[in-house]
């Protein structure tokens, strides 16, 4: 799954309504789920849950991310939601953690981003669906060259890599384990049980 710009490419299907008892067990134990492609629904969902966890208490909140990744603006919306509450956020991988996905797992302090052992992560550089007449074209692919150089500064900042090397690494897709994760300054540690997130 590549980074899509909003309004490129196919739109995400809506997900299946969870039980309203599991619902409430996620949300009394601080659990929010990013599992499947990252699209403005799931961003409006996740931010109404984060703002909801941190009205009523500032204690540590744990994302799971499962995601293949999707629009690079929905993504921007979680990673940064992240950010703005006042609640700590920690991002524990699972799956896998690619394209957007792994954008709003870097949210957090690096201290804040582990994973589980089987987790792979996936970066690379932003594409989007152009279309229409030549102008139009030049300025999608103007657009999608900042929103590279945009995460590819995310990525440095929080990892610690040089900007020129993730620049590189970003030009295809670069996956990685859970151990290489940790080399790349992506994951803090791996993590195996609900215990070893204290």
């Amino acid at each position: 799954m590549e980074f899509k710009l909003a309004g490129c490419g196919d739109e995400a299907s809506t997900a299946e309504k969870d039980n309203p008892s599991e619902e409430k067990l996620l949300f009394k134990s601080r659990y929010v789920l990013i599992f499947g492609e990252i699209n403005d629904k799931l961003a409006q969902a996740t931010t109404k849950r984060l703002l909801a966890l941190a009205a009523e208490s500032d204690a540590p909140i744990t994302m799971l991310i499962s995601s293949p990744g999707g629009h690079v603006e929905s993504g921007d919306v979680i990673h940064d939601m992240i950010r703005f509450i006042s609640a700590p956020v920690t991002t524990v991988g699972s799956g896998w953690v690619a394209s957007a996905g792994a954008h709003i797992f870097l949210a957090p302090p690096s201290e804040r981003r582990v994973c589980l052992p089987n987790t792979r992560f996936m970066i690379h550089q932003p594409a989007g669906g152009m279309g229409g007449q030549a102008s139009d074209i030049a300025i999608q692919a103007r657009e999608i060259l900042r929103t590279r150089e945009r995460i590819a500064r995310v990525v440095a900042q929080q990892t610690g890599k040089p900007y020129e090397t993730v620049v590189a690494d970003m030009d295809r897709d670069y996956w990685m384990s859970a151990e290489e994760a940790i080399s790349y300054g992506i994951v803090s540690r791996i993590v195996a049980t609900h215990r070893d997130l204290a």
